[in-house]
């Protein structure tokens, strides 16, 4: 068994300029030149893997099983976004997140996130 040292309390943060292909246009999720629901999904699942990739050994990752957020308001493009994730439960090697979308100091978006640690081979071979 390998000994993984991830604990709740857990912080992560990852940044970015919200751009063309990050719209709701590009994404075709809808019509609108603003940051696309996808994109945040997309955005808060990386901080959280970010957050604990380093934690983990080389034959190992994690994969996102769960997410339920709410896109609570629109980002324009060229707008900076700080999307922060706490680790709120860890039960063996499902890992719960608590994840915020931030557009300077106005909240765009919250959720929580799961992720379970696979063995990346096996996890592999099992979609193959």
């Amino acid at each position: 068994m390998i000994n993984i040292q991830i604990k709740v309390g857990l912080k992560g943060k990852q940044e970015l300029t919200v751009s063309e292909n990050d719209t709701a246009k590009k994404y075709g999720s809808g019509l609108v030149e603003v940051f696309a629901t996808p994109a945040m999904v997309a955005f808060m699942e990386l901080t959280a893997l970010k957050s604990i990739e380093s934690l983990l050994p080389e034959s190992m990752t994690s994969v996102g099983t769960e997410l339920n957020m709410k896109h609570l308001r629109a980002s324009a493009i060229g707008h900076f976004l700080r999307c922060e994730s706490n680790i709120i439960e860890v039960k063996g090697r499902k890992i719960t997140f608590e994840l915020t979308v931030w557009d300077d100091v106005i909240l765009v978006g919250h959720g929580t996130h799961v992720r379970h640690i696979v063995e990346l081979e096996k996890f592999m071979a099992q979609v193959l």
